[in-house]
């Protein structure tokens, strides 16, 4: 899976949110940019995550970010990986230390494209997050990254008041309700 399957994928990729639907074309448009998957690219690039849930649909696995001290689905960088497939399966696991993973479906589970606060010297600019479904083991152990404060299981009813408003991940929670797909 490279940048044209990805561009593929984003061609087939339809969403009941609006939100999605605004940002699409950006990140299509993205795709023909040489600089799209590395840091380098300072107004913006790809990232890729995973939003791992456990079989029954109960629970999503979050990490407590080291820089952005929140609540988030794991994942990062494709640091120059144009298979974004690839880079959310390698962050699950090395923030995870599961070795339970298992890709639910190769299509693009959601999209979001957020704001990341400058730091350093590094500029504030966007995230344009590619997110694949991934199932887990629940009681598997976990292993916290030098990346995570933190790594908890939690149940689908109590995200919303552990996160905060999240737009996003209200989506992906939504989604996963609402598909219940490939159980």
């Amino acid at each position: 899976m490279n940048r044209i399957s990805l561009r593929e994928n984003l061609q087939n990729y339809r969403t009941p949110y609006e939100e999605e639907a605004d940002f699409t074309s950006e990140f299509l448009e993205l795709t023909f940019d040489d600089l799209a998957f590395k840091r380098e690219r300072l107004e913006g690039h790809f990232t890729a995550s995973a939003w791992i849930v456990n079989k029954r649909r109960t629970h999503s696995l979050l990490t407590l970010h080291g820089k952005l001290n929140r609540w988030l689905q794991l994942g990062g960088h494709a640091d120059g990986n144009e298979n974004l497939l690839e880079v959310a399966m390698t962050e699950a696991r090395e923030e995870s230390g599961l070795t339970s993973l298992r890709l639910v479906d190769r299509r693009i589970f959601d999209i979001d494209k957020h704001i990341i606060p400058q730091r350093g010297d590094v500029p504030e600019h966007f995230h344009f997050d590619v997110r694949y479904l991934i199932e887990a083991e629940l009681d598997e152990p976990l292993i916290i990254s030098k990346e995570s404060n933190d790594l908890a299981w939690i149940n689908f009813d109590s995200i919303e008041d552990m996160i905060g408003f999240n737009p996003s991940i209200v989506r992906m929670l939504e989604k996963t309700n609402k598909s219940e797909i490939l159980i």
